[in-house]
């Protein structure tokens, strides 16, 4: 009997490539660039299995008029944003993606980012490479001081809570969140968390940080209104999804002082970042590292094999959306 067919849009991690290849005909994309909407079309009439990620558009366009092979679409990621849901399940496609196990890597970047702008060290190691430093004296580089500062935090999941945790624990941060449903009591006293509304975690916060999904009612959550409610030493943090922010009036309200600075992790039309916020010293820009550590990503792959492994036997799929 031959091997279900396998197609990865990108590459993977070694180890879980050569974990997929021993038990089914893997088609990997060798060269790693980004595939056409032709190409996944292709790929959805001849696999069984294609396994998009994050990056891959993949919009009604692809689904339109197609009569599949492929029964699975294993996700390598959280989000799925980036995937006509109704139109695949509507051609019989079942989705996957890959929960949990980016918790605590794309937390640590989300803490990176807060770092990082508050205390200017892009801004400073660039001086410093520029061999423009000209030695310590008590009024060079004064940053904004993080350790009990207040961290608003927008969707309380995995990854919000683990932030909060790092930072409650590690800098003696008070937390206030803002969810659709609070925690319980005792994970908020952990936390040192406080749940509010938007506006008063907008108003309070000394940071923000975007932990939560994209959808319709996230998009563009943070417009000139909602950034004009910060207060004008705050930073804003973003690991969540490009779109979750409007990047014209981040752009706006930063040149005119709204808010103190930005760190980003996501963008709207990646790769491409807009030009003023590249220019600007006060954000902190970086390219989409958030689940970026090997174990991490090797176990993201394990997590989608496990969701084909399960397609395979019939059995339920442990991480369907």
């Amino acid at each position: 009997m031959s091997k279900p067919i396998v197609v990865l849009t990108r590459r993977w991690p070694q180890a879980v490539e050569t974990e997929l290849a021993s038990r089914y005909d893997l088609r990997s994309n060798v060269n790693d660039t980004p595939m056409t909407t032709a190409q996944f079309r292709d790929a959805l009439m001849s696999a069984d299995v294609v396994c998009p990620t994050v990056t891959d558009a993949f919009g009604a366009e692809v689904f339109v008029d197609l009569q599949p092979k492929a029964q699975l679409l294993a996700n390598f990621g959280v989000g799925y944003n980036h995937i006509d849901v109704a139109a695949a399940q509507a051609l019989g496609l079942a989705i996957t993606n890959t929960p949990g196990v980016l918790t605590d890597a794309t937390a640590e970047i989300a803490m990176t980012l807060l770092l990082s702008v508050a205390r200017r060290t892009g801004q400073g190691e660039r001086v410093l490479r520029a061999n423009q430093w000209q030695g310590w004296r008590p009024t060079d580089f004064l940053t904004t001081q993080v350790t009990g500062k207040t961290l608003g935090i927008i969707g309380m999941g995995r990854i919000g809570q683990a932030l909060a945790r790092q930072a409650h624990h590690g800098f003696n941060m008070p937390i206030l969140y803002c969810n659709r449903s609070p925690l319980p009591a005792a994970t908020e006293a952990a936390l040192g968390a406080e749940r509010c509304s938007l506006e008063e975690l907008l108003g309070s916060a000394d940071f923000v940080s975007l932990n939560c999904p994209s959808t319709p009612e996230t998009r563009h959550l943070m417009n000139a209104g909602s950034l004009a409610q910060m207060q004008p030493h705050a930073f804003l943090i973003n690991t969540a999804r490009g779109d979750v922010i409007n990047e014209t009036d981040l752009v706006d309200a930063l040149q005119q002082g709204i808010i103190a600075g930005a760190g980003l992790d996501v963008y709207v039309g990646e790769p491409v970042v807009p030009e003023p916020l590249k220019q600007m010293q006060q954000v902190v820009l970086l390219p989409h590292m958030g689940s970026g550590t090997t174990e991490t990503r090797e176990a993201m792959g394990r997590c989608a094999v496990a969701n084909i492994d399960a397609w395979a036997r019939g059995e339920a799929l442990p991480n369907q959306v």
